[in-house]
């Protein structure tokens, strides 16, 4: 994985320069200062305007703390790497001329700033006793001192022992080509020492109060050994001895990624241990993309921790995605697409051998959705598509767990637009959990076919 940001130390703060011709700022050490807060009397959140507005404090500050942990600050801000903030990746790898210890190290825009700590330079700020907002123009991390093409906004509000945090990546790239899905760390939250039990639920039976599972510590070899886990129920969390810590929902994600680097138990915000979560999505960011997303931070014991992240469960997990503005998460294997935004549907060139249309992870009973519908325009010569599945059982996908449905072809013209319902249930492959969702156009592909797809669903409409 590419996450690995915990190695090294990067402490100092350097000038900044030009960015994009445009701007130039000086920038001083991090002080009280600098840093904005919000605080509604249970916890406090900051946001460091010296390293980019990122979350470099929450803590607990009610005056009827049981737990011995008021005023401790939860966030690891040892280097310019850490913190809580945005993070994402994309094309092209390797990046420009990166740090030696980065060599390899693609596009990735960090809120804090660059692993030569320079601090992505803030835009716009402002704190109403609500709402706690911020705008910067990150650093690309394994780079010297060079701003991304892209901004970053994020919007932090209160509501008791947790804080939802909206995040916004808006991206002016100048170079315009489509690059494959990257994992993005949606977002990069990383703890302090004493916080070195990683726990969530990652069984078939999510949201039922079941037992929990500790993901194990990977032993330390050459940097932090994180390891990718699956989160049924959108949330894990790094607690201390007396399962009391810091939790992470993101509602709908499934993917993780997490771990412990240090001394386990021991640390505080400056020190090197730290432990690391990020809820991951694969997604293809274009030059000009506006990409979202929310998430709860959630400051209180283990058990408070999942029952907060119970409250904000998605109201459906069963497969309804609709391309009318985005791509819904889906990504796409030897195939382009219109790029963003979308306009109604999601057109794709299927001009390669073995284009796929590739769903994201997901986690619903075969039971419950017995067929599946297409509504879709093919411009191919072939008329047979095929719709593939995934399982808990068996991750991945095979012939086995497919179904090929017969589509209404447009030859050297795109087609009519159709809905084709596929049978799921007749398959004796669709048992069980299933985890995603990957749609095969009409192989083998040729010059100018394509396919338009308005929706990939468990309804009819």
């Amino acid at each position: 994985m590419w996450m690995t940001r915990a190695r090294g130390s990067v402490r100092s703060c350097l000038s900044m320069l030009s960015v994009l011709g445009c701007f130039a700022s000086a920038v001083t050490c991090a002080n009280a200062e600098n840093t904005l807060y919000l605080d509604n009397g249970v916890i406090k959140v900051g946001v460091d305007l010296d390293k980019g507005g990122s979350i470099t404090y929450l803590a607990d500050v009610s005056p009827d703390n049981k737990i011995n942990a008021r005023n401790v600050n939860v966030v690891n801000t040892h280097d310019l790497g850490r913190a809580i903030g945005q993070s994402y990746y994309s094309g092209p790898r390797p990046f420009g001329t990166a740090h030696p210890a980065w060599k390899n190290w693609p596009w990735n825009p960090v809120s804090s700033g660059d692993v030569y700590g320079h601090p992505s330079q803030i835009l716009d700020h402002r704190q109403d006793g609500h709402t706690l907002y911020v705008k910067s123009m990150p650093q690309q991390w394994a780079l010297n001192n060079v701003p991304a093409e892209c901004t970053f906004e994020t919007w932090i509000t209160l509501d008791g022992r947790a804080a939802w945090v909206r995040n916004r990546l808006t991206n002016q790239r100048t170079d315009h080509r489509q690059y494959s899905a990257a994992d993005q760390e949606l977002p990069a939250l990383y703890t302090i020492g004493t916080l070195h039990h990683l726990l969530t639920y990652d069984g078939d039976e999510p949201f039922s109060k079941a037992p929990l599972k500790e993901i194990p510590k990977r032993p330390y070899k050459n940097g932090p050994q994180w390891t990718g886990f699956q989160a049924t129920e959108h949330w894990a969390a790094q607690v201390d001895d007396q399962q009391w810590g810091l939790g992470v929902c993101h509602p709908g994600v499934i993917r993780f990624l997490g771990g412990f680097y240090g001394q386990s138990g021991a640390g505080t915000t400056a020190d090197d241990p730290t432990g690391y979560i990020a809820p991951l999505r694969q997604e293809i960011l274009d030059h000009n993309i506006v990409y979202e997303y929310r998430y709860l931070l959630i400051l209180d014991t283990l058990a408070n921790i999942r029952k907060l992240a119970y409250q904000h469960r998605p109201k459906s997990n069963l497969p309804d995605y609709r391309f009318d503005r985005d791509r819904q998460h889906w990504r796409l294997v030897n195939a382009k697409d219109a790029g963003y935004p979308l306009s109604g549907r999601m057109r794709v060139k299927v001009e390669k051998h073995s284009a796929q249309l590739i769903g994201p992870v997901s986690f619903w009973k075969a039971a419950d959705v017995p067929k599946a519908y297409v509504r879709a325009a093919f411009q191919t010569t072939a008329d047979t598509a095929t719709l593939y599945w995934s399982t808990t059982e068996k991750p991945g996908f095979a012939d086995e767990r497919s179904v090929r449905f017969k589509i209404v072809p447009g030859g050297k013209t795109l087609g009519e637009m159709r809905t084709y319902e596929i049978n799921l249930a007749k398959s004796p492959g669709y048992r069980g959990i299933i985890t995603g969702l990957r749609l095969d156009p009409p192989a083998p592909g040729g010059p100018g076919e394509q396919v338009d797809v308005e929706f990939v669903s468990y309804k009819n409409q």
